[in-house]
This record gives C-alpha cells, sequence and structure tokens, in this order.
C-alpha cells in the first residue's frame, strides 16, 4: 500500500491529439503493456517522489517557470533509440530540441532538484522493455512519422495507485497554471 504522506509525480509536454493519440496506439500495437498507462508525452522531470506536503512548494515553482516561457513548437520526425543502454524506442523531435533542454533545466530545480541517471534527451517513447524484434520493428515502422504543433505550457502527472499516469495541473506558458 502507497504511503499516502508521499507521491509519485513527474512532469511533462503533453503530446496534443491526435498525434498523442496516434502515437499511443502505434506503442499499443507493438505490445508495449504501459502503452494505456502512460498519456504520450515529453518528459521534463522523470517519476519522482515526494512528500504531499511538497505539493504545493512544487506546483508554486512550475507556474513559475511557466510564466516566464513562451510558446514554442515542435517537429518530431522518425525514430531513435537509446539500445544499447537501454531498450527504448522513440519518435525524435527535429525542431524544439533546445526549447525543451532549456525548458528541463528550468523545471528541474528547486523542490524537483534532482540527479539525472541519463543525460537529457527530449524523446517521445514508442517502445519500452520489449523484444528486440519488437523494438525493431516500432523503430521501422514510425521511421517516417511526422507531427508539428505547437507547445502551450507543460503538464504535472501523478502515478495513481492503479499504475496510471494521470495529469493534475496544466501550466500554460506566460500564464502560469490553469486548470
Amino acid at each position: 500500500m502507497p504511503d499516502p504522506a508521499e507521491r509519485t509525480i513527474g512532469v511533462a509536454i503533453p503530446i496534443p491529439d491526435p498525434y498523442g493519440r496516434e502515437l499511443q496506439q502505434a506503442r499499443a500495437s507493438f505490445g508495449d503493456p504501459l502503452a494505456r498507462s502512460i498519456p504520450t508525452h515529453i518528459t521534463l522531470v522523470p517519476p519522482l517522489r515526494i512528500a504531499s506536503a511538497a505539493l504545493e512548494e512544487v506546483e508554486e515553482h512550475l507556474r513559475a517557470v511557466a510564466a516566464e516561457e513562451r510558446p514554442f513548437r515542435i517537429l518530431l520526425r522518425g525514430t531513435g533509440t537509446f539500445r544499447p543502454i537501454s531498450p527504448v524506442v522513440f519518435v525524435a523531435p527535429a525542431t524544439g530540441i533546445s526549447e525543451c533542454e532549456r525548458l528541463e533545466l528550468r523545471v528541474r530545480r528547486g523542490p524537483l532538484d534532482r540527479a539525472l541517471s541519463f543525460p537529457y534527451h527530449p524523446h517521445v517513447t514508442v517502445a519500452h522493455h520489449l523484444s528486440d524484434d519488437l523494438l525493431d520493428r516500432a523503430f521501422k515502422d514510425l521511421s517516417e512519422y511526422e507531427a508539428e504543433f505547437p507547445v502551450w505550457g507543460f503538464s504535472l502527472y501523478e502515478h495513481g495507485v492503479d499504475g496510471v499516469w494521470r495529469p493534475q495541473r496544466d501550466f500554460a506558458f506566460g500564464a502560469g497554471a490553469s486548470g
């Protein structure tokens, strides 16, 4: 049973529909068991356990970061992989990379400061912890994928006791929190 005094959170740029839905369906088609549990996104802060009492400070920090940012565009184009280091296939940003990197550095400060296991690399996971054959299929099937969309802000997600990640609050650029 999870400790009610703690929560597992993450911060990410949500991928808007129809692209988010397309990529989530593709992830499911490759047999990724987490496809329906994880909304399609670009991670800014990976899963992090925090004290429930710290949530207000985290949200205040995220509002302050978002208020100083401006919208930008992302173009997703083609696939990449972290193999052999990690069994992940992803759709890669072709534009918006530097904006994601800057945003990640700003978000991962203060109450969200933590060391990363790997250097930050913005990406949209489409297959994770699958057989080599399925990872190869994901890499090939989405190799010509392309989508472009505006990034309006980012979202705070919480990992539920049912294993599903759900957005809790949106933080719009230039405006602080909404929703």
